[in-house]
């Protein structure tokens, strides 16, 4: 039997740890890894056209199967272009490993050709980042990046010159029993008490959750229902919180909706569940805060806080509920749940009214109907941008559903590229890119990858000839919006040049038969279709110094438009209310 090199042996470790897929690209100190995954049945290699694409898809498919994914890049500008998609990964607790191969070992620090520094480069965005100088070194570096990934969950970055790759593997490595679980954190005694003893006193408390409730849904709804909670969430918590929730209040920030952020300012005591929510203006200080997390930097860094508890919140809760003294008073919870439907009677209109007749079409009406039509258990991936407030607004989460975008890091032209993670994932999900033109536009070579691989992922492009957020942040800031146009080609026509299924949307009347039909498809599909550049209305008093980033961050409400099946969510949940 022939011995293994340094390369072969990376490969088995990965397999171990539960990897499936590699991402990357190929080339010269990268190929002795690739070409030892040509020889290993238990790890494929997915060529796409760009290694940002690589980081992105590595991170959706971890958010999706919560196991280790990874992505590779070659020496110098090949792994480069993995660190925004590691930006976004890291920043989405999404487990990924990272492999930085590196010019000749004896060239570094040389001026070799091609020469970066991986282990400067990719500090920020990784909980660990190292180099391998020797082939001894490798087992127990790689075995150690793992578990920084999956323990702490973000990215890790093993850097690896490609003459190391190449040597002979140690006979006697030293390789270990790999952690591939996360355990839970319960918080002390003292936490649970004195968190009780806060909730026991306030007369009025209100639920803010985030991501951290993902599988906690039925330890928040027991937890609410006996303090009589009205629930609010921000946009990485409406997948795991909204649904089946009678207490639901809507969402806060700039694409909130509904009463959350009432919810939030008239209560005695807020308990922030799982979330960093990072728009601090849109959160109280004038009432008592709690926040629980599990990753313990976050305590604090938003708001000032009454008691910080370190702790996962499903674990947290169920030490918690039992101790705490039942609230018989319905009054703050039935006012909220009011005036969270009051508030989306007024808005719901937006989207319905003429909209078999209005073109360019209503943005607002692709995604309620997109929301009808796609399978109960669909994957969505959304761009950052407009089609983030789509998302929000028009997305129906119902437990089975993932919804999956740049939520945290913000990066555009992540829509195509997560959805070729996700969908690599399970073949016969239906996984759907909610793309805008100039997301899709930055990336559209990897268009290309669902066709080499044939996969069903069907893009349906929010196609505005614009950068419409872009646009907005500019109006608000008093500027005039200038190199925000895109001149776009026919979208379908180029998919369908590229051997994918491509229909071309520009009445409303055609959406519905066109969706179908690309549901229907068995391949990659796109949906290319002409939305209203101008299907945003901007309150009136928003000033410059409002405009953070993406975030309008001190405004209560800042996007007028519709809000899909959410507002019978509220109805029906208003039907649980007591009568006098």
């Amino acid at each position: 039997m022939a011995k293994q090199n340094v390369a072969e042996q990376f490969v088995d470790i990965l397999a171990r740890a539960g990897v499936k897929r590699l991402y990357g690209v190929v080339g010269d100190s990268l190929n002795p890894v690739v070409d030892a995954i040509r020889r290993n049945s238990s790890i494929d290699w997915i060529h796409v056209r760009h290694e940002e694409t690589a980081a992105f898809a590595a991170g959706a498919e971890a958010q999706v199967t919560g196991s280790l994914a990874a992505c590779a890049g070659s020496c110098g500008p090949g792994n480069l272009h993995l660190i925004n998609g590691l930006y976004d990964a890291h920043r989405s607790m999404a487990p990924v490993l990272a492999l930085a191969s590196h010019i000749p070992s004896g060239e570094i620090g040389l001026g070799y050709f091609q020469e970066t520094h991986p282990e400067l480069l990719f500090q920020e965005c990784s909980h660990y980042n190292e180099m391998i100088s020797n082939p001894e070194q490798m087992p127990r570096l790689l075995q150690t990046a793992i578990q920084h990934a999956i323990g702490r969950g973000g990215v890790s970055v093993v850097t690896m010159p490609g003459d190391i790759a190449s040597e002979p593997a140690p006979e006697k490595s030293i390789e270990h029993a790999l952690v591939t679980e996360r355990p839970t954190v319960r918080p002390g005694d003292d936490e649970i008490d004195k968190l009780c003893r806060m909730v026991d006193k306030a007369k009025r408390v209100t639920l803010f959750c985030g991501s951290g409730t993902a599988g906690a849904h039925a330890e928040v709804m027991e937890f609410a229902e006996k303090i009589k909670a009205p629930v609010g969430h921000a946009l990485r918590g409406k997948e795991w919180i909204q649904y089946d929730n009678p207490y639901d209040v809507g969402m806060s920030g700039l694409l909130g909706y509904g009463a959350a952020y009432e919810a939030t300012h008239e209560c005695d005591l807020l308990i922030l569940l799982g979330t960093d929510f990072p728009y601090n203006a849109f959160l109280p200080d004038d009432v008592e805060i709690v926040q629980v997390d599990v990753r313990p930097e976050r305590l604090g860094r938003r708001s000032k806080l009454d008691l910080a508890v370190w702790g996962d919140v499903r674990e947290t809760l169920r030490c918690l509920t039992p101790r705490v003294k039942p609230k018989a008073d319905r009054k703050f919870l039935d006012r909220m749940l009011k005036k969270h439907a009051n508030a989306l009677e007024g808005v719901v209109k937006a989207y319905t009214r003429k909209v078999d007749k209005h073109v360019p079409i209503h943005p607002e009406y692709v995604a309620s109907v997109l929301d009808e039509m796609a399978d109960e258990d669909a994957v969505f991936t959304v761009d950052t941008g407009m089609n983030n407030v789509w998302a929000a607004r028009y997305l129906t989460p119902n437990g089975k559903r993932r919804v999956i975008g740049s939520f945290s890091h913000g990066s555009m032209a992540n829509a195509l590229p997560q959805a070729i993670g996700a969908q690599f994932t399970d073949r016969g999900r239906q996984v759907v890119a909610m793309s805008g033109d100039g997301g899709f536009t930055m990336l559209m070579g990897d268009f290309l990858t669902l066709v080499q691989y044939d996969l069903p992922v069907k893009v349906v492009l929010f196609n505005n000839s614009s950068l419409g957020m872009v646009e907005l942040e500019m109006l608000v800031a008093g500027l005039p919006s200038y190199g925000t146009t895109n001149k776009n080609p026919d979208f379908a026509a180029v998919a369908r040049a590229a051997g994918a299924y491509g229909v071309r949307v520009e009445k409303p009347k055609q959406l519905q038969s066109a969706l179908k039909d690309a549901f229907k498809h068995k391949g990659p599909a796109l949906v290319d279709v002409v939305t209203d550049p101008n299907a945003l209305s901007i309150p009136p008093k928003i000033s410059a110094d409002m405009v953070t980033g993406f975030a309008l961050s001190a405004s209560k409400i800042v996007l007028d438009g519709g809000v899909g099946r959410m507002l019978q969510m509220a109805r029906s949940n208003l039907r649980n209310v007591p009568r006098p």
